[in-house]
């Protein structure tokens, strides 16, 4: 039996495309966070150093790893899974909640609850598969927003052995949080992004930001070396969901991360990412995965029931060819 496994740290899918105007207004800085990294470009903002921006979003971060993270064993959500008593804060509440409206949303497509189907199939913390087909059914009984809520402060689970999964989520809000912190130090004009998860405010020089699309190919694992399109952004958030850097095979089988929480079994299907925009990232990070976990059809009806949706949507025909579904609003923002 071979296992080829594809986990790779950059999950960026997207790459900054630099305008080059008034370079000098403007200062950048990369760092790590929640398992990859993350980058700001803002412009500067008279009376605030860029260190101290820089240090706040540090702070910023460090305080979202401790509510949020599934690999902080310290974290909020760590002790919700584990079972600890514990009051989740106003970050955790948030999330959890838009997470529920999303999941209703999108008809269940999208389920932070699907974490025990995550971390069967190979994808979770430890990164070691434990599925078969005798503990299905065990495994989707503890799937389903219905049975978890937060009441009186904590969250209460219908049984001990659901196990909370925020990643789809987290990411895109954790971007949104560093854009309401750059607006209230004065910043007008900034992008941020965080692991592929982006939000653009306002413009760099004279151009609308713009950021590249990268093409959904197995063997593309460096963000921006291969870009699908580049689309240009204005207060707006963008987020990039794929199963072409997040896969393992076995045996000749690939197994995609995205899972199906209505059959439990990783996504196969002509849908080989999902880009989402939206006015905020959390929605944006959201919506890209229930995209792909419901495949194209769904994905494209969706993006059409939901007005503050627009997507560029990459899929494969039964050739294998590279073929786009984009609605129309975004055909006005690609550039070449």
């Amino acid at each position: 039996m071979t296992r080829q496994l594809n986990l790779i740290l950059i999950t960026a899918t997207v790459l900054m495309i630099s305008c080059g105007d008034a370079e000098e207004q403007f200062f950048i800085f990369p760092g790590s966070a929640q398992g990859t990294t993350y980058s700001v470009t803002c412009e500067s903002v008279p009376g605030i150093s860029p260190s101290d921006i820089r240090d706040g979003v540090e702070e910023l971060l460090k305080r979202f790893d401790y509510s949020l993270s599934t690999y902080n064993p310290e974290s909020l959500l760590s002790a919700v899974n584990s079972n600890r008593d514990t009051v989740v804060d106003e970050t955790f509440r948030d999330v959890f909640l838009r997470a529920t409206e999303i999941w209703e949303m999108s008809d269940g497509l999208f389920d932070i609850t699907a974490g025990p189907l995550i971390n069967a199939w190979g994808f979770g913390p430890d990164a070691i598969k434990r599925f078969d087909e005798s503990r299905l059914d065990s495994l989707m009984e503890l799937v389903g927003m219905e049975k978890v809520a937060i009441i009186e402060g904590k969250v209460v689970k219908k049984y001990p052995g659901m196990f909370l999964d925020m990643n789809a989520i987290a990411q895109g809000y954790s971007v949104d949080l560093i854009s309401q912190y750059l607006e209230a130090a004065g910043a007008s004009n900034y992008l941020v992004e965080v692991g592929g998860e982006v939000f653009a405010r306002g413009k760099r020089g004279k151009r609308r930001w713009r950021v590249g699309i990268d093409r959904p190919t197995d063997n593309n694992i460096i963000a921006g070396s291969d870009l699908q399109a580049v689309i240009e952004l204005e207060n707006r958030a963008l987020a990039t969901s794929g199963n072409y850097r997040r896969f393992y095979e076995e045996e000749g089988v690939k197994y995609s991360h995205t899972i199906d929480p209505s059959t439990g079994y990783p996504v196969r299907h002509q849908l080989l990412s999902a880009t989402i925009l939206a006015d905020d990232c959390m929605t944006a990070d959201a919506f890209a995965t229930a995209c792909m976990a419901g495949g194209l059809e769904k994905a494209v009806e969706m993006i059409g029931k939901y007005p503050f949706l627009e997507g560029y949507l990459v899929y494969s025909d039964d050739e294998g060819n590279f073929l786009v579904w984009m609605s129309d609003p975004v055909r006005e923002l690609i550039r070449e």
